[in-house]
Parts: C-alpha cells; sequence; structure tokens
C-alpha cells in the first residue's frame, strides 16, 4: 500500500522485505533515498543504516527510519546510527510524503557562487560535496557535510542549537535540540582522524563555536 501511494506521488520504488533483497535492489543502482524498518528478520534497521554509511556507494544517501518506537532514546539511537529523519507508526502517507521531500531537499546541496569555503587547510566543495584537509579526504555523511558547510560559512561565531536546526532543517520543524548534539559528535567524529574536532567548541548554554586552533594534525 505504501509503495502504491509513492508511486502515485510519483516516485519510483524498489521494494525489499530483508536486508538480502536491499542489497540486491542495490546492487542495480544507488537510490536518492532509503525508508527502512527499524524491526527486519536477521539484520535491524539500526545495523543496516550503519553498513550503508560504511559503504561508500551508499554513504550519503538519506535514510528516514519507519518504526513503532517512539521513545526519545529510540530517536537519539536512530540518528546516532546514521538515519537522517524518523517517522514513527501509525502516520498519514501524506506526512511521509511531506518528509521525504524535506529530507531530498536537505540532501541537494545548494551550490555557492565560488563553489568553495575554505578555513584554513579546510576546503569545501559545495559543488562536488568533496571535503579535504591538507589534500587528504574528509568523508562526511549528508547531514554533516551541511552542518560543516553551515560552520564553515559562518566561523567564529556562536550559533544556538535552534539557530543550527532552523538552518539544517527548516524553521519550525518539530525535532528535538539533542538532535543537534548528535550530529555534532558525529561530525566531531569525522574530524578527529585530521585533529580538527577541537576546531567545534561547545559553549555551555550558548550552543557551538567554529574556530580554527593550533596543533592540528597534517
Amino acid at each position: 500500500m505504501l509503495a502504491f501511494a509513492l508511486r502515485k506521488a510519483g516516485f519510483s520504488v524498489a521494494l525489499a522485505s530483508r536486508v538480502t533483497e536491499a542489497q540486491a535492489a542495490l546492487a542495480t543502482g544507488v537510490p536518492d533515498l532509503v525508508l527502512l524498518d527499524w524491526m527486519m528478520p536477521l539484520v535491524s534497521g539500526i545495523e543496516y543504516v550503519r553498513a550503508l554509511r560504511r559503504d561508500p556507494l551508499t554513504r550519503k544517501v538519506p535514510v528516514i527510519f519507519l518504526t513503532a518506537r517512539n521513545e526519545e532514546e529510540d530517536k537519539l539511537h536512530g540518528f546516532d546510527s546514521g538515519a537522517d529523519d524518523f517517522v514513527t507508526k501509525p502516520f498519514s502517507t501524506k506526512e511521509l510524503i511531506a518528509r521525504i521531500h524535506a529530507v531530498l531537499r536537505r540532501s541537494q546541496i545548494i551550490h555557492d557562487k565560488e563553489g568553495t569555503l575554505r578555513f584554513g587547510k579546510l576546503l569545501l566543495n559545495t559543488q562536488t560535496c568533496d571535503v579535504l584537509y591538507d589534500n587528504q579526504p574528509v568523508l562526511l555523511g549528508p547531514t554533516e557535510f551541511r552542518l560543516l558547510k553551515f560552520f564553515m560559512a559562518h566561523p567564529r561565531q556562536v550559533h544556538s542549537r535552534s539557530q543550527i536546526l532552523d538552518h539544517l532543517w527548516g524553521v519550525g520543524q518539530p525535532i528535538d535540540g539533542r538532535t543537534v548534539d548528535v550530529y555534532v559528535g558525529r561530525l566531531r567524529k569525522a574530524l578527529e582522524p585530521f585533529g580538527l574536532d577541537p576546531w567545534i567548541e561547545t559553549r555551555r548554554g550558548s550552543g557551538y563555536l567554529f574556530t580554527e586552533k593550533p596543533g592540528t594534525v597534517s
């Protein structure tokens, strides 16, 4: 029924009831988005989204969890595993389609006129979605990329969680501020091998500050 509604809304849909079928579908082409149930046979949705994030081909593909688990800790666990959004059952088809469109819009990088942002030896290309530090690739998911892009475009300023939420997800979206903490943690983890994780400072009670620090690994 969901596939029928999505096709009626103009989407091309590939169905999979388990991970092996999903992998077979991925072999025919990388999708624009993955709808993923938390509870699946043999391999859970949490395990599978982690596998998608480890694969270079699917690392940047947006993932929306569909699940009856609606506790805050469950949502944070889902976001921390690599999901981009979380839709709890029961849900309306109209709401899901609206969420899909929102996630797809967020995953499309808006090209800057110059195409690049530079901060010290850190380079972010908005056209190719590449991030380099001292010519070494920095691997990021789509939300972490947009978060870094926001920080690099507004360095040396303290940004509140609500400001970051509004920029990344849009004003008025029902997303908890702790979600920002999850994605900042994931961005720091990706920057850590280059010694760049201290560049994101936590300002207690205020938010986050992005600023270059001395002694960075090269």
